[in-house]
């Protein structure tokens, strides 16, 4: 049912990338991945890519009926339905809405403030051309909330490497993608969080993970 996923360097394009892998799919068998540098705004100037996604944002997932899926999380989600297994969301309601509560709470308390935060600081030169950003003050107390959040999960991981389940869900892929993409801009885990570190650390090691970082 695919033929293209549109993709590009950042977190949400990890996500859906290292999605596919855990599921045991592969580019070039199961899937064709197009690139765009979105450094430049390619896939902004692109009227190819925009007719696609209007709003130009990056991944698409295109369908092999034309259908062009947007947003990485209901991407995923389409995934996760196509090829139920492995199972990364859960496999009855109550394990599904467990792992979309921590899915949905990472993305409020830490994807929002946190993006918006880099938009409005380190982020700035690359992104108020293209888009509103908040004052550049505004931008680094968004950036200390999301700090704080991030010790809020590091006391949920506790001694686990798992939000939900005990094993690895999208929750975990989600907190991830977010937390290397941070690192690539030059944000640190805030102190005191060791459990995150460890988290990363222990991720960093699924095929998953290697797999994303020869596409980059």
């Amino acid at each position: 049912m695919m033929t293209k996923l549109h993709s590009s360097l950042g977190p949400n394009p990890r996500l859906v990338r290292m999605f596919l892998t855990e599921k045991g799919m592969e580019e070039g068998s199961d899937f064709e991945r197009v690139h765009y540098d979105i450094i430049t705004g390619e896939n902004r100037q692109s009227a190819e890519y925009t007719a696609k996604n209007p709003l130009g944002t990056i991944p698409t997932l295109e369908l092999d009926d034309g259908t062009c899926l947007t947003e990485s999380w209901p991407i995923c989600e389409f995934i996760e339905e196509s090829h139920p297994t492995p199972n990364l969301f859960g496999e009855n309601a109550r394990e599904r809405a467990e792992v979309r509560k921590w899915a949905r709470l990472f993305d409020q308390e830490i994807v929002v403030p946190m993006t918006m935060g880099f938009r409005a600081g380190g982020g700035r030169p690359m992104f108020e051309p293209r888009m509103s950003v908040v004052s550049v003050e505004a931008g680094a107390e968004l950036s200390a909330m999301s700090d704080e959040k991030w010790r809020f999960f590091d006391s949920v991981l506790g001694d686990s490497n798992h939000l939900a389940l005990g094993r690895f869900t999208f929750a975990d892929l989600l907190m991830f993608c977010f937390a290397n993409f941070g690192f690539t801009v030059g944000w640190k885990l805030p102190e005191g969080t060791d459990n995150l570190a460890r988290f990363v650390e222990t991720h960093n090691a699924r095929p998953s993970a290697a797999v994303w970082q020869q596409a980059e």
